[in-house]
C-alpha cells in the first residue's frame, strides 16, 4: 500500500506563507475502510453503486472537516486523514478519535434506506514529515512516516464498526474516552507486537484525585478565599477568575478552593461545579453535568429515577406549584443536551434553582476551563450574577481559564477579580519536583537537571517525573509537554514559527541579522518578529541579541525543523562566518538535548543513537521541498572523521544530518565559568541558567532559570479547611494541558 504522497514543488506557495516550508511534526492519523466492498459492490447496479460512493465520501468528508482533519488521500474505498498536520490544538489525538467514532454513527444516519455499511477505523499517533503548504490547501498534502503505515495496519486489525487506536493515542485521549485493551497485533517488519486498544465510547468527567503538597499557590488560594468571603458578608456577588496557562494547575487551585472555602462566618457554603471538556456534547453538557451532581445522578439512571430525584432536589427552591413542571424541563435538558428548545427552558430553571439555593445559604459557582466554553455557558453565567446581583444574594463565581482569554462582564466595576497563577520560583519548582521524583520511584538527584526544562510549571514537572527517558521522545521532550508547546507553537503565524525555530537552532544570543541570514530575508525583516516573540514570552532578550525564553519551546522549535534546512541553516551561518572551528561528533540521543552529546539523564556516558531517537525513523518519503533563498544544491553536513584542532575552544555537541554543535571548553551546562553558584547569586526571576541545545557548532543556549517564587499567604478569616502543605484527601485531580479554544486536560494527579 502506498503510505506516502509525494508532491510537486509548490516553491511559490512557500515562499510567500512558510519561510520553513517543512516540518517534522507529531500528528494522528486516521485510517477508515469499509467491511465487504468488494462483495458489496458485486451485488449492486453501477448507478446504485455511485449513489452509495457519493454518500460515503460525502459524509466521512464532512465528519473529517468538521473535527479539523485533511484529507490525505483516498485509496480505494479507504480515507486517510491527518490531525495536527498543519495546526495542533492539543487535542488532535481526541479529534480524531472522535472523527473515527463520529464516521461510524453517521453513516447509519445518511446512507440510502436500506443500505447499511460497516467500517474499519485505524487512528495512530506518531511523528511524520510534513508539507506545510501541500497540507494548508487540504486534499493534497504531503506526509511522511511511519505512524502512517501503523494507523493503515490498525485498520485493518480493527472490528467491523469499531475504532482501534495504538498506545500513544491511548495516552493521549485517556479519560476522554472510554477505551477497553484488545490482543496486541502482530506487524510484519516490526519486532514487538503493537499494544491496541478499541474506543467504544465518549468519557463522562471523573473527578479526579489529587495526591501531594500544594506548593507555591499559598497566596492565589488566599486571595480567592478572600474574595468569595467578601461577596458573603456583603452580599454582593462577586466573579473571581484563576487566571493562568495551560499546565500552570488551575484545576488543582480549584480543587484546593473547595476545600479550604468550606464555610464563611460559620455559614456552610454550598459549591456547585461544572468542568468543560474539549468539545463538549452541546453548547450547555458541562451545566447539566452541575444538574446532575446537584440532584445525585448518573447517565445510567431511568427517567423515572431521573424524575424523581430532581423533584426531591428541588423542594424547597422552587413554589410547590412550579416544581412539577420545572422536573419535567431538566429532565428534558439532561436527555437531549443538543435539543434547543429543552436546552432553553432547562437553562432558564436552572437558574431560578441557583437563585433559590443563593437565598438560603452561600453558594459558588464554579466553572473550570471556561475558556473551552460555548458562548451560550458564559452568557448563563453572566444573566445569573446579574440577577443575584439585582436580589443582594450571597453568591460568587468563580471561572478558570487561560491569560489570552477576554471575558466582558457588563456591571460588575469593583466585583471582579482575576487572580493570575504564575510560574512557580525556582525553590517551589525543586519542592514539587523532588516530591514527584520521589512518588514516581525515582531517585531525586536529577531535580536538580530537570529544573530548567520545567520552566516553573506544575504540569511539565509532572510530566518530566513521571517520563524515566525523556530522551527516548521527540525532542527530548515528553509527550504531554510536547502537545503543550506544540499548541503554542501553532497559534504564531508561519514567519514568526520560523523565527522562533531558527533562534532555538541557532542558541543563545542570536542577533537579528543572524536570523535573517539563516531564513535568506534580507536585512531588518526578523527583527518586527523577534520583538513580537518577545511580547508573548516566547524570546527574551539578551546583551547581545535574542534567546528562547523557555528550555521546552527551544527543544520542540528546534527539533521539528528538517535535517535538510538545518543543514542550509549551517551553511548560511558559515558563509557569514558566523560558524568557526568545529568538528563533528556523534549524535546524542536526542539530537538536541540540553546537555552534552553522548550523555544519559544524569549525565552518564551513554551510546549514540539514530538521529531521530532510539527506536525512530528519521524521516523519509516526499523530497523535500527547496529551501527559500538557498543557492543551488543544499549541502550535507561536515564528513565524518574530520577533527578540529586539539587546541579549538569548542566542546562539539551533536547536531543532526551533519549540522553540530558545540560550547567552549570547561562549560559543563551549569552557571557559565567565572559566574557564582545559583545558591550564591539567590532566586532571581529570569535568571539564565546554561544548557546545550544548540544544532551548530559553536553556538550555546542560554536557558531561563525558574521565575520569582510565589509567596506564602492565608485565606485568613475565611472557613473550612485552611490550605495545607501536607497531602490533601480524594478529589478531583487534573493539571491543564491546553490553550485556548481548548486545553488538553491534566496530567493526573500532582500538586500546583
Amino acid at each position: 500500500m502506498l503510505i506516502t504522497t509525494p508532491v510537486g514543488s509548490r516553491e511559490a506557495v512557500t515562499v510567500a506563507r512558510w519561510p520553513v516550508p517543512e516540518e517534522r511534526r507529531t500528528v494522528t492519523v486516521l485510517f477508515a475502510d469499509i467491511v465487504g466492498s468488494t462483495g458489496l459492490v458485486e451485488r449492486l447496479d453501477p448507478e446504485d453503486v455511485r449513489a452509495l460512493q457519493q454518500a460515503y465520501f460525502g459524509t466521512v468528508a464532512s465528519v473529517l472537516r468538521r473535527w479539523h482533519g485533511v484529507v490525505e488521500k483516498y485509496v480505494g474505498d479507504a480515507v486517510m486523514a491527518l490531525f495536527g498536520a498543519h495546526g495542533s490544538d492539543g487535542f488532535d489525538a481526541y479529534r480524531g478519535v472522535r472523527a473515527g467514532l463520529e464516521i461510524q454513527a453517521a453513516l447509519d444516519r445518511r446512507l440510502p434506506a436500506g443500505t447499511r455499511l460497516r467500517v474499519r477505523v485505524g487512528v495512530a499517533t506518531g511523528e511524520v514529515l510534513v508539507d506545510l503548504a501541500g497540507t494548508r490547501n487540504g486534499g493534497h498534502g504531503a506526509a511522511s512516516g511511519a505512524v502512517i503505515t501503523t494507523a493503515a495496519r490498525l485498520q485493518e486489525y480493527a472490528p467491523p464498526g469499531g475504532v482501534v487506536v495504538c498506545a500513544a493515542t491511548r495516552r493521549a485521549v485517556a479519560g476522554l474516552v472510554e477505551q477497553r485493551p484488545l490482543a496486541a497485533m502482530a506487524v510484519a517488519g516490526k519486532a514487538q507486537p503493537l499494544d491496541v486498544w478499541r474506543v467504544t465510547g465518549v468519557a463522562r468527567h471523573r473527578p479526579a484525585r489529587h495526591h501531594g503538597p500544594l506548593v507555591g499557590r499559598r497566596r492565589e488560594l488566599a486571595t480567592a478565599g478572600e474574595e468569595i468571603a467578601r461577596a458573603v458578608r456583603e452580599r454582593r456577588p462577586r466573579w473571581i477568575s484563576l487566571v493562568g496557562p495551560a499546565g500552570s494547575g488551575r484545576s488543582r487551585m480549584l480543587h484546593e478552593l473547595v476545600r479550604a472555602v468550606s464555610t464563611v462566618d460559620g455559614a456552610p457554603v454550598r459549591w456547585c461545579v461544572a468542568h468543560c471538556p474539549p468539545f463538549p456534547d452541546g453548547e450547555l453538557a458541562p451545566l447539566a453535568d452541575m444538574v446532575r451532581a446537584v440532584a445525585g445522578l448518573r447517565d445510567t439512571h431511568p427517567p423515572e429515577t431521573v424524575r424523581r430525584r430532581l423533584a426531591t432536589a428541588l423542594d424547597g427552591l422552587l413554589p410547590p406549584e412550579r416544581r412539577s413542571a420545572a422536573a419535567h424541563a431538566l429532565a428534558e435538558f439532561l436527555a437531549a443536551p443538543r435539543d434547543a428548545g429543552a436546552v432553553a427552558r432547562g437553562a432558564e430553571v436552572w437558574r431560578e434553582v441557583l437563585l433559590g439555593l443563593a437565598a438560603g445559604q452561600p453558594v459558588v459557582v464554579a466553572v473550570d476551563d471556561l475558556d473551552r466554553a460555548a458562548p451560550a455557558l458564559n452568557r448563563f453565567l453572566h444573566r445569573l450574577f446579574a440577577a443575584a446581583s439585582e436580589r443582594g444574594l450571597p453568591l460568587a463565581v468563580v471561572a478558570t481559564h487561560g491569560p489570552g482569554w477576554a471575558d466582558l462582564l457588563p456591571g460588575a466595576a469593583g466585583r471582579r477579580r482575576r487572580v493570575p497563577l504564575p510560574a512557580l520560583g525556582t525553590v517551589d519548582a525543586g519542592r514539587l519536583l523532588r516530591h514527584l521524583l520521589d512518588r514516581a520511584g525515582r531517585p531525586t538527584a536529577p531535580a536538580a537537571a530537570l529544573l530548567p526544562l520545567v520552566g516553573g510549571s506544575p504540569a511539565a514537572a509532572a510530566a518530566y517525573a513521571t517520563t524515566p527517558d525523556a530522551d527516548g521522545e521527540p525532542g527530548g521532550v515528553p509527550e504531554p509537554v510536547r502537545r503543550l508547546v506544540d499548541a503554542r507553537l501553532d497559534r504564531l503565524g508561519g514567519e514568526r514559527r520560523a523565527v522562533l525555530m531558527a533562534a532555538a537552532a541557532r542558541g543563545a544570543d542570536v542577533p537579528a541579522a543572524t536570523v535573517d541570514r539563516m531564513l535568506g530575508w534580507p536585512a531588518g525583516r526578523a527583527e518586527a518578529a523577534l520583538r513580537a516573540l518577545v511580547d508573548a514570552g516566547l524570546l527574551r532578550r539578551t546583551a547581545s541579541g535574542y534567546t528562547v525564553a523557555e528550555p521546552a519551546v527551544a527543544r520542540v522549535a528546534a527539533h521539528r525543523l528538517p535535517r535538510a534546512v538545518r543543514a542550509e541553516f549551517t551553511r548560511r551561518l558559515r558563509e557569514a562566518g558566523t560558524v568557526t572551528t568545529i568538528r563533528p561528533a556523534g549524535p546524542g540521543p536526542d539530537g538536541i538535548a540540553g546537555r552534552a552529546a553522548g550523555t544519559g539523564p544524569d549525565g552518564v556516558a551513554s551510546r549514540a543513537a539514530c538521529p531521530a531517537g532510539p527506536g525512530r525513523r528519521s524521516g523519509g518519503g516526499a523530497r523535500p521541498a527547496p529551501v527559500p533563498g538557498a543557492a543551488g544544491r543544499t549541502p550535507g553536513g561536515p564528513a565524518a572523521g574530520t577533527h578540529a584542532p586539539v587546541s579549538s575552544p569548542v566542546a562539539v555537541v551533536a547536531g543532526r544530518a551533519g549540522a553540530v554543535a558545540g560550547r567552549p571548553v570547561g562549560v559543563s551546562g551549569g552557571a557559565p565559568a567565572g559566574r557564582a553558584p545559583a545558591a550564591a547569586r539567590g532566586n532571581r526571576a529570569g535568571r539564565p541558567a546554561r544548557g546545550r541545545l544548540g544544532l551548530f557548532s559553536g553556538l550555546v543556549d542560554a536557558l531561563p532559570g525558574g521565575p520569582a517564587p510565589g509567596s506564602v499567604g492565608q485565606v485568613g478569616p475565611v472557613g473550612g479547611r485552611p490550605p495545607t502543605v501536607g497531602p490533601p484527601r480524594g478529589g478531583r485531580a487534573r493539571l491543564d494541558a491546553a490553550p485556548a479554544p481548548a486545553r488538553p486536560p491534566g496530567a493526573g494527579a500532582v500538586a500546583a
